[in-house]
């Protein structure tokens, strides 16, 4: 059987590393401080709120909820994130989406300051993932997919990856990100030919389709890493993700749990764009505690 990436070793060791950022910066006088945007009461987006809030707790980052009736336009909510972008005291900003019909969504994502753009939605943040660099961030998710591999050392340096899936915000960015690790990669998508010849070809699966087990036992060969990114309901009303995990972890060598993988990795990515975002905004940690050192009003 296969050997089960579980997100929570990934959380425990990022989120050490978070909460020792986070207290730098403290002792420097400065405490990083995350607004989530949210419109409406769809649970979906109130059970990312809370996780999230419950992360940013849990290492000391702050939280500060800006929240609009289901009726609200886009104008109103384009004021308030320019407002939060041009806040010294918000370090981040989270819009949870997607937005109700009516809504520009593209409009308010671009009001945003990319260096407050920790979820990686501005055009900006897509511009410094695709070029290496500028002021941006990737998307939670997808920098979540790269920190699974990275924890449990998995060879990314000339390694074939197929990543199935097109979307901004996770298979194309991820793509990206194994490039930039030296990765050979293939980005796929459901109507690519022959897909599961494509798949059982790869070193390194990146299943993220939005379709529930849509990648059954005939895409996987023996050796292999599968990172199941799908948030899923099956048939019989379980959550899933894109992969037939039982068909797939009696072939392959590591795969992602769904729930319990890639998923579970999202808030503390964030709350590490958090802390990382406060220390750009405020010239570094070491930066800021010499200005305090010197009496300098920040």
């Amino acid at each position: 059987m296969a050997k089960l990436l579980l997100g929570k070793e990934v959380n425990t060791a990022l989120n050490w590393k978070t909460t020792e950022r986070v207290n730098s910066l403290k002792a420097a006088g400065i405490t990083p401080v995350l607004a989530i945007v949210r419109v409406g009461a769809r649970e979906d987006d109130l059970y990312y709120e809370r996780g999230a809030e419950k992360r940013c707790a849990q290492v000391g980052i702050e939280v500060r909820k800006v929240t609009f009736e289901t009726g609200a336009d886009t104008e109103q909510l384009t004021a308030a994130v320019k407002a939060l972008s041009a806040d010294p005291a918000v370090h981040g900003v989270l819009i949870l989406r997607p937005l109700p019909d009516g809504i520009d969504e593209r409009a308010v994502c671009e009001a945003l300051s990319p260096e407050n753009d920790v979820d990686g939605v501005t055009t900006a943040s897509s511009a410094s993932v695709y070029q290496g660099r500028g002021p941006g961030f990737a998307p939670c998710t997808a920098c979540s997919v790269m920190e699974i591999l990275k924890h449990y050392g998995i060879a990314l340096r000339s390694r074939r990856a197929v990543v199935v899936g097109r979307s901004l915000v996770i298979g194309k960015p991820v793509a990206m990100m194994l490039l930039g690790a030296d990765a050979t990669v293939t980005v796929c998508h459901s109507r690519s030919g022959n897909l599961p010849e494509l798949c059982r070809g790869a070193d390194i699966v990146v299943a993220s389709a939005g379709r529930a087990k849509m990648l059954t036992g005939e895409y996987f060969s023996p050796g292999q890493t599968v990172i199941d990114v799908g948030i899923n309901t099956d048939s019989e009303g379980n959550l899933c993700g894109d992969v037939d995990t039982a068909a797939a972890e009696r072939i392959v060598d590591a795969i992602t749990p769904v729930p319990g993988g890639v998923g579970s990795v999202t808030t503390s990515v964030l709350a590490a764009h958090v802390a990382e975002a406060a220390e750009r905004l405020s010239g570094g940690a070491d930066h800021a505690m010499r200005r305090v050192s010197a009496g300098v009003k920040k």
